[in-house]
């Protein structure tokens, strides 16, 4: 079956990642959606309008443990991803006993740039994925050992991961298609052990319906509505975004390796060969999911984290699936894996590379924060403005998190009704800066600009901003605005 790991040898990579992980997590500005993650940390809630509760449970946690920093709030992701790893490792020596498709799976999940590189980052698909790890780990024990008490873990575990994101449904769409159709599994369809782990499953998911009967399902609206939306692009394209995109982002040789994993999982499922169950457990989750986002693809961009979940139970199945031919590209694929992720973290970091923000997307996420905070705040002092003002949410956290404490930042726009945060007082005169990229009129009514300014990463710009002298108006029927918290 190819190279061989020793137990030793892939704990000890697997620490050494996490420590690269974690170095990554402190040194890396945060992007604006992991700071919009840190304002929902700090203003709690049963759900949100854009995903449940779980990153923010996440981020909140990690900022009491180690403060209103980069790594505070990514703390958890590193050290979730390597429990996770270890929990896949365990999932694929019981589905596959003595052909070490356990330490080669997780090897091959943390090589790609979604789960290699991704794990840096605090976003809902960081503890999605974790879950998801955990629960097909829950699996691989069912299976293993025939004990219904694994379904009591299993509903548990899948309930933490629709606490993280909707699509943990997919999880459990595809553990039904495997109990109906796998002839071994069936009986489990009698067992009350099954049930009550889909109701603890709902339970733990309870919070996320209640919010959403409170909220008029406006989340529940949201998501579900990017399910067979259309766009304006041609359907070849799109299709080819996706493809292309997955091949990058899981990198080019684990992406051929997951692939004829699956098709090898089925064909053995369909054999009834040595392992057909567990290979159908794994194609059962993998294949009508991955052809859902392919449908998707017909009609509209698939965004490139969305496939991140068919990645574990397809690693899995070209580690425990395949001959030896496709075996010995598993290091090959693992190390081109590491390669690209080493290089993605130093370019984000570091930038040795002077590229502009159309080749490079660390600039535009990362680059120059603290910096562009910086002169905001004297721009603010200067002008004697109150506070500093955003329209675009991940624009105004960022602001939030890196600027003094004693500057407030006011946020505007429709999502904001749904949190429970303090409105402005009225008549404070503010500075509001808006991206050049936004189109038509500032949201907020009477704003009169007053000249730019740029944030940059080494002297290469990333985005220009204009901004606007505001006045918080009395009017119920202005903008909804809210101050966001400020940085501990």
């Amino acid at each position: 079956m190819g190279a061989r790991w020793s137990g030793a040898t892939w704990l000890w990579a697997l620490a050494a990642l996490t420590l690269l992980r974690l170095a990554a997590a402190w040194w890396l500005p945060p992007a604006p959606d992991e700071a919009y993650y840190w304002v929902w940390g700090r203003a709690l809630s049963l759900s949100y309008y854009d995903h449940p509760p779980m990153v923010a449970l996440w981020t909140a946690l990690g900022s009491a443990l180690a403060g209103d920093t980069a790594l505070g709030l990514r703390l958890l992701g590193p050290l979730g991803v390597a429990a996770a790893s270890l929990l896949l490792a365990d999932a694929g020596e019981r589905l596959f006993p003595g052909r070490q498709a356990g330490p080669w799976a997780a090897a091959l999940l943390n090589a790609t740039l979604l789960f290699g590189a991704g794990a840096v980052l605090m976003t809902p698909d960081t503890p999605l994925l974790v879950f998801w790890c955990a629960a097909l780990w829950a699996l691989a024990r069912l299976q293993a050992s025939q004990d219904g008490r694994w379904w009591l873990a299993f509903g548990l575990l899948a309930g933490l991961g629709l606490l993280s994101k909707y699509t943990t449904v997919l999880l459990g769409g595809g553990v039904v298609l495997w109990l109906l159709l796998e002839p071994g599994a069936r009986r489990w369809l009698a067992d009350w052990r099954l049930w009550a782990g889909g109701a603890l499953a709902l339970l733990v998911f309870s919070p996320v319906i209640l919010w959403n009967a409170q909220h008029d399902w406006v989340s529940f609206a949201k998501q579900g509505g990017r399910a067979g939306a259309t766009a304006t692009g041609s359907a070849l394209r799109y299709l080819g975004e996706l493809v292309g995109g997955q091949a990058g982002l899981a990198t080019p040789i684990i992406f051929l390796l997951c692939a004829a994993g699956t098709v090898a999982a089925c064909r053995l499922w369909w054999r009834r060969g040595e392992g057909a169950a567990a290979a159908g457990l794994l194609a059962a989750i993998t294949v009508p999911t991955a052809l859902l986002f392919l449908w998707q693809a017909t009609g509209s961009r698939v965004q490139g984290n969305w496939p991140a979940i068919l990645y574990p139970t397809a690693c899995l199945a070209a580690a425990g699936c395949l001959g030896a031919r496709w075996a010995r590209w598993r290091r090959p694929g693992v190390a081109l894996g590491l390669g690209l992720t080493l290089l993605v973290l130093v370019q984000a970091a570091f930038a040795p590379l002077p590229l502009p923000r159309r080749s490079d997307p660390t600039l535009a996420r990362l680059g120059g924060w603290a910096e562009f905070a910086a002169t905001l705040e004297a721009e603010r002092a200067a002008r004697g403005a109150a506070f500093i003002a955003a329209e675009e949410y991940g624009l105004a956290s960022e602001l939030a998190l890196h600027l003094p404490p004693a500057t407030r930042v006011v946020a505007l726009g429709d999502r904001w009704d749904l949190f429970d945060l303090a409105a402005p007082p009225p008549g404070g005169t503010g500075l509001l800066v808006r991206s050049e990229r936004r189109g038509g009129p500032p949201l907020w009514p009477g704003a009169v600009e007053e000249g730019g300014v740029t944030r940059a990463r080494h002297g290469i710009e990333a985005e220009r901003y204009r901004l606007h002298r505001v006045v918080v108006p009395a009017d119920a029927a202005a903008p909804p605005l809210v101050l966001l918290p400020a940085r501990r």
